[in-house]
């Protein structure tokens, strides 16, 4: 992999793990980084409706190292089910917790199960949710993981702020598209990392966000390049 742009231009331009793991570092202080990958028709997952279609291997590079780095990793409970997420682990110990947002209370199969070496789970649910889910749920993650946080649906601000506030201090959001709308809609976005995959889709598939209409600027961090495909991080502007 090789840098082929940086803002401050004081990285190496071959990305050896310590180089790729110093230049997706999180910034100091708070952090909420969304990561997403495209193809360059603008699809956020192939024909299957699934991400692992579309990824290439310098897109797993990138994604297992901002999983390193995160303290916590957000994730939406359709986007779980459907990409098969299980509680996070690393070679050295456990992974970062995997935070589910979930209106309905329910939780997700794969994050139900704790392997040995699993990082923790916490579902943040609504007052609003079936009162079977929200019975079921501490049962299985355990009273202090399950937030019942809004009313009719989860209260993004307060999610982040109570993070936050029990010392996960860099977030990153994998998803789905209406979580990363949400999110952005609430000015809780910090940075935004992207892969685009050297493929074409077609079809009518979602992009990377989906919901209202936005209009949030960004500036550019860096690129880089792997066998056509790209990487970048961005940071939302908001001068």
């Amino acid at each position: 992999m090789r840098l082929i742009w940086h803002a401050e231009t004081r990285h190496p331009t071959d990305l050896d793990d310590a180089a790729l793991a110093d230049l997706y570092a999180f910034g100091k202080g708070p952090v909420l980084r969304a990561n997403f990958v495209s193809t360059l028709d603008g699809a956020g997952t192939g024909p299957d409706h699934l991400t692992d279609s579309i990824n290439t291997p310098a897109d797993n590079r990138v994604f297992a190292v901002q999983r390193r780095l995160a303290d916590a990793v957000v994730v939406g409970a359709g986007t779980a089910r459907a990409e098969g997420y299980r509680r996070a682990r690393r070679r050295d110990g456990p992974g970062p917790t995997m935070v589910v947002v979930s209106n309905s209370g329910r939780v997700p199969d794969g994050i139900r199960e704790r392997r040995s070496g699993d990082g923790e789970a916490i579902l943040v649910t609504c007052a609003a949710a079936p009162a079977d889910n929200l019975a079921a749920a501490p049962e299985v993650l355990g009273a202090e993981n399950v937030w019942v946080l809004g009313e009719s649906e989860v209260d993004l601000t307060a999610t982040v702020a109570r993070l936050r506030s029990a010392g996960f201090a860099h977030l990153l959001a994998e998803g789905g598209p209406t979580l990363f709308s949400s999110l952005l809609a609430a000015d809780l976005v910090d940075e935004v990392a992207l892969t685009l995959v050297p493929t074409l889709v077609g079809g009518d598939l979602t992009r990377i966000t989906h919901g209202t209409g936005l209009d949030v600027a960004l500036r550019g961090r860096h690129l880089c390049e792997a066998d056509g495909t790209v990487l970048g991080l961005w940071t939302v502007d908001r001068l």
